[in-house]
């Protein structure tokens, strides 16, 4: 089975005292519910599991009375020796949580009850409150945690990559020393492979078994049939004729060689009254993220960022290749990271960033400087490039001569290198980026 961040998050849950009801939230398949059960089988004597989308009937336990009591009554009654409420010991996991909104509503009674534990797990759209409504949603009685597929260290983990060579990438990093070729080699060839694989739970561990890529791409692909059918299901009916439009739309902003995300793209003569819905919707669903342009590179990044320019990227790596034609699957693996225009490298450089829970920013004029990402990093404003192994850093160079304009700490290149240094921009090799944490 696959190793998850998320079992550390569960467990410190668990151990603090007074702990409310979990939720759980994530995008479709992201590996919410193997990683709960998987924790509650080895942390309590009683697992019950309710999944609300597989049974409708589990929501009529909780069309009436929401007090605890009543609720385990009907919840012994209807599921026999399988419910077992034992103070301390049960833990109940309400699974597809959005397709029961009263159920979320009973979080608060069982939080002010606080004899059961309760997790919750449910994919981004119905949580956020798209299609069926809660009556009541228990503010202050619950604690929400958002889960995303495989980050690239997990990706890492699952290939026999193990914590002390992840201890050795980061005193190469500390100490700005370059990686041992053999094992540079290696992680090379992973980070091309996580590309197109992506972390999404069962196209990864399809990989990791078998490696036979047309099983993965296939995989992929009906997770993305997936995501088009919530679009049906769970949006406002004023948004759905677009949903799909601006979600397909995603690829053609991305290989455009400004990236900014332009409505006219999704439809001629598109403007932001028609799509705004759209887009948002597809961002609570976790599937994509935006970049903000920044008026200046500077802290606070939050408090300089221009709400209104923006660019899009795929939460998920693999998920955007495989939106891709056939044969790109075979052009990342062969080496070229830096094809359609940069989009892949630059959303490979968002997946990372994503899932270590950042924001995304970058800087860009009209003169033509543009930083394709700017992030906190030892306390400073750091500029992030991407490039291939002949790209410059022309205007990242540029910033940095200027500090009395631009208070820029430094700039990071990651692409198809080693560890080096020159002056005050850093060099790494593209697969040390998740070590990049914001201190």
């Amino acid at each position: 089975m696959l190793k998850r961040k998320i079992e550390t998050t569960l467990k410190s849950w668990k151990e603090t005292q007074g702990h409310k009801p979990l939720v759980i939230k994530g995008c479709r398949q992201c590996g919410k519910t193997c990683s709960v059960r998987q924790f509650a089988q080895k942390n309590y004597d009683h697992e019950i599991y309710l999944n609300f989308f597989e049974n409708k009937s589990y929501a009529s336990v909780f069309s009436g009375s929401l007090e605890v009591d009543h609720l385990t009554m009907l919840l012994s009654a209807l599921l026999g020796p399988k419910a077992v409420f034992e103070s301390g010991k049960t833990v109940l996991i309400l699974d597809e949580i959005q397709d029961c909104p009263e159920a979320r509503t009973a979080l608060k009674f069982f939080a002010i009850d606080g004899r059961y534990d309760v997790i919750a797990t449910g994919s981004l759209p119905g949580v956020k409150g798209y299609g069926k409504r809660p009556t009541s949603i228990p503010v202050g009685y619950e604690q929400i945690e958002e889960m995303y597929p495989l980050d690239f260290e997990e990706f890492l983990w699952a290939n026999g990559i193990d914590e002390p060579v992840i201890q050795y990438l980061k005193g190469c990093l500390n100490n700005e020393t370059p990686v041992a070729e053999a094992l540079h080699q290696k992680l090379r060839q992973l980070l091309l492979q996580y590309t197109v694989v992506g972390g999404m739970p069962a196209p990864v561990q399809t990989f990791v078994d078998t490696h036979q890529m047309n099983t993965v791409l296939q995989l992929q692909r009906g997770i993305l049939a997936d995501y088009e059918e919530d679009m049906v299901k769970y949006a406002d009916d004023r948004d759905k004729p677009y949903i799909r439009e601006c979600f397909q739309s995603i690829p053609r902003q991305l290989g455009k060689k400004n990236k900014k995300f332009q409505y006219s793209v999704v439809q001629k003569g598109a403007t932001s009254s028609k799509f705004t819905g759209s887009l948002q919707w597809i961002e609570d669903a976790g599937i994509i993220r935006r970049c903000y342009n920044l008026s200046l590179p500077e802290l606070p990044l939050d408090g300089n960022a221009i709400q209104d320019i923006f660019k899009v990227y795929m939460v998920d790596s693999g998920m955007l290749v495989a939106m891709l034609e056939d044969g790109t699957q075979f052009d990342v693996l062969q080496g070229n990271l830096y094809g359609h225009k940069g989009a892949i490298s630059e959303n490979l450089a968002a997946d990372i960033l994503t899932k270590m829970g950042r924001k995304l920013y970058y800087y860009h004029k009209d003169s033509g400087l543009e930083i394709g990402f700017v992030m906190r990093y030892a306390g400073k404003s750091t500029l992030l490039e991407v490039k291939a192994t002949t790209g410059n850093t022309k205007s990242a160079k540029t910033l940095l001569d200027h500090p009395e304009t631009y208070h820029v700490g430094g700039a990071i290149r990651l692409g198809d290198y080693n560890v080096s240094r020159a002056g005050n921009i850093l060099t790494l090799p593209f697969y040390m980026a998740f070590l990049l944490m914001a201190y």
